[in-house]
């Protein structure tokens, strides 16, 4: 990394991972917007990430860090930026990158911990084997903040998670995951009905729930579709579901797609996630003007009234939330007023770090 002349005290956000899932959206979010009184430096494993924030002018530690490359290794490079650049704001995302940081950040006193939770259930079976190990994980995660100077939580739902399992204390912060609002017409199809969904292909997903569903849907509107996006280990188990309920040439498994040119070429974006803390492909959604339909779990009842809301196991109600938005416009959701944009996120974050220091 180059020297830089910008004398404003460092925030070091620690990322372990290196592709662009949701957590990168939110780090490639803040980084494009900047801060105004703390200069924000990226550390995390080479890769797209990393090339994304150089390419907006952003600063970048690439490091062996993260899962691949060892807790020793990972805690070495860590330390061993944190000793050079002297940062006033370690500020960690993820569990490896949180345990890691408390670790580390305990010989440097002068530095203060920031960490923000992205990701975690009210049910522990869907991030965790067993219970054993989410009960270890919990305590490990109730030590580690015993370091942390400021908690931050995508959501009420995750506050109110972090402090039940991990029994947390101190305060947290509630920071939603930004968006800017957009001018978008949703087109209205008279000729058919296309269905979406976004997300890995993991049981967690419940997307056989939604074939069943789009199965109640296709019975009653013949020219309904549906595209699942996507990848992951369920997919040989979801085509076969498709084959069996012979929904083959109504429903196609596209693979990695652009999100945003999914959403302007379908009405309804449905999401029947186990649990969700703040989800960036709802928030795109209503923001886009899509009809959608999620579970009534986590942090989704903070993005959207409970009139969109339905159980993974009522295919019926599923299938008539769909219709009903697929033309009518009105009964879509909207973004609540107070709903903050990416600026005022970072600007959110920035007053946390005024407050640690």
């Amino acid at each position: 990394m180059a020297m830089s002349t910008d004398a404003r005290p460092i925030a070091l956000w620690v990322i372990p991972v290196a592709d662009l899932g949701g957590v990168a959206r939110h780090v490639l979010d803040v980084f494009n917007v900047g801060m105004k009184d703390y200069r924000l430096v990226l550390f995390c494993p080479e890769g797209l990430l990393a090339e994304r924030v150089r390419a907006m002018g952003g600063a970048v530690i690439a490091a062996d860090f993260g899962p691949d490359f060892g807790y020793v290794k990972s805690l070495r490079s860590l330390d061993a930026t944190i000793r050079a650049l002297k940062p006033a704001i370690v500020h960690s995302h993820l569990a490896y990158a949180d345990f890691i940081a408390a670790a580390v950040v305990m010989r440097y006193p002068r530095v203060s911990l920031v960490s923000t939770e992205h990701g975690i259930a009210g049910d522990d079976e869907i991030y965790h084997s067993n219970t054993v190990k989410a009960g270890v994980r919990a305590t490990l995660h109730h030590a580690r903040l015993r370091r942390n100077d400021a908690l931050i939580a995508v959501s009420e739902s995750t506050k109110n998670e972090m402090r039940k399992k991990w029994k947390v204390s101190n305060d947290i912060h509630v920071i939603p995951n930004g968006v800017d609002r957009v001018d978008f017409e949703p087109l209205v199809r008279t000729e058919s009905l296309r269905v979406l969904s976004l997300s890995r292909l993991a049981p967690e997903k419940r997307i056989d729930q939604l074939i069943l569903a789009f199965k109640q849907l296709h019975d009653e509107r013949p020219d309904a579709t549906l595209t699942i996006a996507g990848t992951g280990p369920e997919k040989d188990n979801l085509q076969r579901l498709v084959d069996r309920e012979g929904l083959a040439s109504f429903v196609e498994f596209p693979g990695f797609v652009d999100a945003d040119m999914a959403m302007k070429e379908h009405e309804v974006l449905v999401q029947l996630s186990s649990w969700e803390n703040c989800s960036y492909t709802l928030l795109d959604a209503v923001n886009n003007g899509l009809g959608v339909v999620a579970t009534p779990v986590g942090g989704n009842p903070e993005i959207l009234d409970k009139k969109f809301l339905a159980g993974a196991d009522d295919p019926q109600r599923i299938s008539d939330l769909i219709s009903g938005q697929a033309i009518h416009l009105e009964k879509r959701p909207r973004l609540a007023l107070s709903w903050p944009s990416k600026a005022s996120m970072t600007a959110k974050i920035e007053e946390v770090y005024s407050v640690v220091l």
